[in-house]
């Protein structure tokens, strides 16, 4: 008759005392991927935190655009002197070309920030794991 089916983790056991594998510590294997989790949301909350700021930004942008237009256009004087609706047209001009890119400067800002933020956490915590796995293997 056949031998009973064998429970799976005996099979590893038996396998592991066979070739003299070291028993492994799965506290730490799993305080290990906890802190790695961790670093993860951590990692997370720092871009969620940056996407929230660009889009407040975002928000602040487009209210000074919407009062820089309305300012211009209540200043608008038809049948006036066209050379002054000229220069006024130039000065707006430059005036909403110098906010895009300072605008643009803040955004890229934000987003360097909170994106070097989320790639240090992750970075540090690779460290941390290097550091934790040379330690335990030089402990043996």
């Amino acid at each position: 008759m056949a031998d009973a089916p064998q429970n799976f983790m005996d099979m590893f056991k038996r396998l592991g005392e066979q070739y003299r594998v070291p028993e492994l510590d799965m506290a730490k294997i799993l305080e290990h991927h906890q802190k790695n989790m961790e670093a993860m949301a951590r990692s997370w909350q720092a871009v969620a935190g940056g996407a929230g700021a660009i889009a407040t930004k975002q928000r602040e942008i487009m209210a000074a655009a919407i009062k820089d237009v309305t300012e211009h256009v209540k200043s608008f004087q038809p049948g006036g002197d066209p050379g002054e609706a000229v220069a006024k047209q130039a000065e707006f001009a430059k005036k909403a070309m110098e906010a895009a890119i300072a605008n643009t400067r803040d955004i890229a800002a934000l987003v360097q920030k909170s994106s070097g933020e989320a790639f240090q956490i992750v970075q540090d915590r690779m460290k941390e794991s290097y550091e934790e796995i040379r330690s335990s293997l030089e402990k043996k």
